[in-house]
C-alpha cells in the first residue's frame, strides 16, 4: 500500500483526495474483522454442538465448511507472509478436523 501511495503522489494529476480514496479502498478490501467475528461464532457453535447429547456429525461437517469459507476469505483479504502462513495452518487444521468428523455420528 505504501508503494502504491508513493506512486500516486508522483503523478502530477493525482491530488490528496485520490490518494485518500485509494487508501480507503485498500483498507476496506483488507478488513477481516467480519470474517473473524463469524469464525469465532462458528467455533462457539462447534463447542456447543460437541457438548450436546444428539448426533452431530453432519452438522459439524457443515460447520467446518463454513469455517473453511471464512478462512479462505481471510486469506484472500489479508496481506503479508505471516497472514498467509496462518491461513495455511488454519486450513490444515480444518482439514484434520474434517477427517475426524467423518467418523462422528
Amino acid at each position: 500500500m505504501l508503494q502504491r501511495v508513493a506512486e500516486l503522489r508522483l503523478e502530477p494529476q493525482v491530488d490528496e483526495t485520490t490518494v485518500a480514496q485509494e487508501v480507503v479502498k485498500f483498507v476496506a478490501r483488507s478488513d477481516i474483522r467480519e470474517e473473524l467475528v463469524r469464525l469465532r461464532a462458528h467455533l462457539a457453535h462447534w463447542v456447543e454442538l460437541v457438548g450436546g447429547d444428539e448426533p452431530v456429525g453432519r452438522k459439524l461437517d457443515f460447520l467446518l465448511q463454513e469455517m473453511n469459507r471464512e478462512v479462505n476469505t481471510i486469506g484472500s483479504k489479508a496481506e503479508g507472509a505471516r497472514a498467509s502462513a496462518l491461513v495455511v495452518t488454519a486450513k490444515a487444521e480444518l482439514e484434520k478436523m474434517r477427517e475426524q468428523v467423518q467418523n462422528v455420528e
